[in-house]
């Protein structure tokens, strides 16, 4: 493989489950379900269990500092 080019699991995104995202977020496991039903959160519901791809999670994070930052400059 050559040296400039990244390799496979570089580009692949880490998959989170919801106890990880919990800790991830420092909230309870519940806050996360709660997070699911009420917001947008990146979500998928496979075979019945959560999963989060960390990337789209750290985006939607971001969105939300961008939106309640805007907020607070309107004020």
């Amino acid at each position: 493989m050559a040296q400039n080019q990244p390799s496979q699991s570089s580009k692949r995104t880490q998959i989170m489950t919801l106890k990880e995202v919990s800790k991830y977020l420092g909230v309870h496991p519940v806050t996360v379900y709660r997070l699911i039903k009420e917001t947008n959160i990146p979500a998928i519901k496979l075979r019945g269990q959560w999963r989060f791809k960390k990337d789209l999670l750290d985006e939607w994070l971001m969105d939300g500092m961008d939106k309640k930052r805007m907020l607070k400059d309107l004020e």
